[in-house]
């Protein structure tokens, strides 16, 4: 009898360039609260809950493991395995990878493969349609989920929807994948009443895609093969090796394998979705006061409407502003028209040309044993707020050409230099020499809170050597 499990595979993997300044290479979309109070990761776990499926399996860059294993902890989901690529191949690969794991443990579910920062408003709907796609997976078809258009929209490629595999017509045979039209277009698909958004959602047994993958990307499936044949295993990661996952073809599922396949279907899908590819697509979804605009964090307005305003830390205001998206950072201020956001990427490239960082990474910088934040910086110098969690600890560590201070603000500490170990409590401080052994501990059951003082001829990040630690990075 074939197996009807259905394992989740969420797609964490991308960088969400169009919400910066909010998000970055280091935190991008998915890991952020966008909407609600969850994460866009988190809500698409608590998702695929009433699926009773399978642990979900996700996909996700290796520099965003600990922060997919701490949403998920807290979403209190408990993961399959965090598979955790060197770089990003798309998505024809990284599906391939599970599949192949999934072989390897002679199991062959069905795979409901989402991406991880969709918004989607109505989840009763969003089962049924799950459930309407396994039933069609079973029969060994590849289907995808077309959303119902709701305008002419020229930034989404389309589905061409054939003729229905069912009497029901909750299913249909796929004709062919449309790229992104121009506006005239866009207008004549939405008045055929056939065409339908393509989504990135698809639910197919293991072994069809790789079947198909194999037919028709048969060097995709040979790399993958090799990869997944030298995975390595750590806890609940699953590494895949960079030397060999280099020679894998870079190249989506939609290229690689739903445009070539003859098992391709599409099931109409109609749960309100969102894709919150822009700024001003959160400007729809989001509450609106009485001047039409949108307003998160500490902000005044005056004469200002249809706008999408946004502080993570300090006052914004704004005056006499129209159709205008305004979000603040603690490092950069991003000011756009509503109708250009498209072009937010435009900046994140020329902030790489300019070999800055604010694209990179926030002032805040999450690590799995807390987070750090620059507070200060300049000639041979730098300073950080610490936080790290109770129980937790950083690697032991040393640097050539910087020295360290620290001062306990709240908590306790124990800090080990050179072999030598010794208790801090609040306003207590130790000096770190350069080149120095060391290491520091949280022993308590609250958070420890210290200021980190840096001082020497270079204060980069890269200057680390990790001799242990706990989490894999030495």
């Amino acid at each position: 009898m074939a197996d009807t499990s259905i394992l989740p595979v969420l797609l964490a993997g991308g960088t969400g360039s169009r919400l910066w300044p909010l998000s970055r290479t280091l935190m991008p979309k998915q890991f952020i609260r966008l909407t609600g109070s969850q994460t866009m990761l988190q809500q698409t776990l608590a998702r695929t809950t009433g699926l009773n499926a399978m642990a979900p399996a996700v996909v996700c860059n290796e520099e965003h493991r600990f922060i997919v294993a701490e949403q998920a902890r807290q979403a209190g989901i408990e993961l399959d395995k965090i598979l955790l690529e060197p770089f990003g191949r798309n998505t024809a690969p990284a599906i391939a990878l599970v599949a192949m794991q999934q072989k390897a443990r002679k199991q062959d579910p069905l795979l409901l493969v989402l991406p991880s920062d969709h918004l989607i408003d109505d989840d009763q709907r969003f089962l049924a349609l799950m459930r309407q796609g396994a039933e069609e997976a079973a029969k060994g078809r590849l289907v995808t989920f077309g959303i119902v258009p709701t305008g002419p929209e020229t930034g989404f490629g389309y589905i061409d929807a054939g003729e229905a595999l069912g009497a029901d017509e909750k299913a249909f045979r796929v004709s062919r994948f449309v790229e992104k039209p121009d506006q005239k277009t866009a207008e004549e698909f939405l008045a055929a009443g056939n065409f339908y958004w393509n989504s990135g959602m698809f639910i197919f047994r293991a072994s069809v895609y790789l079947e198909e993958l194999e037919n028709s990307r048969p060097d995709i499936f040979e790399a993958c093969e090799k990869a997944a044949g030298a995975m390595q295993q750590d806890a609940d990661f699953d590494r895949v090796p960079a030397d060999i996952f280099q020679a894998c073809p870079d190249e989506s599922i939609d290229y690689a394998v739903m445009e070539k396949t003859e098992k391709a279907a599409v099931v109409p899908f109609d749960a309100g979705w969102n894709d919150l590819g822009s700024w001003s697509a959160l400007w729809d979804v989001e509450n609106k006061d009485s001047n039409n605009n949108v307003c998160i964090g500490d902000i005044v307005t005056h004469d200002s409407r249809n706008s999408y305003i946004r502080g993570e830390s300090r006052l914004v205001a704004a005056v006499g502003v129209d159709n205008m998206v305004i979000v603040e950072t603690k490092d950069a201020v991003l000011v756009a028209h509503k109708d250009s956001v498209q072009d937010v990427k435009k900046i994140v490239q020329e902030i790489k040309v300019q070999e800055r960082t604010e694209h990179h990474a926030h002032v805040r910088v999450y690590r799995p044993w807390g987070d750090y934040e620059s507070i200060d910086e300049g000639h041979r110098f730098q300073v950080k707020r610490i936080t790290v969690k109770p129980g937790e600890k950083l690697s032991l560590q040393m640097h050539y050409h910087r020295a360290e201070h620290w001062i306990v603000v709240k908590g306790t500490a124990i800090v080990e230099c050179n072999g030598e170990e010794k208790l801090l409590t609040e306003n207590q401080s130790t000096f770190i020499p350069i080149g120095a052994t060391h290491r520091l501990t949280n022993p308590g059951k609250v958070p420890l809170e210290l200021v980190e003082v840096q001082s020497g001829a270079y204060v980069g990040e890269d200057d680390i050597v990790r001799f242990e630690d706990t989490y894999g990075r030495s």
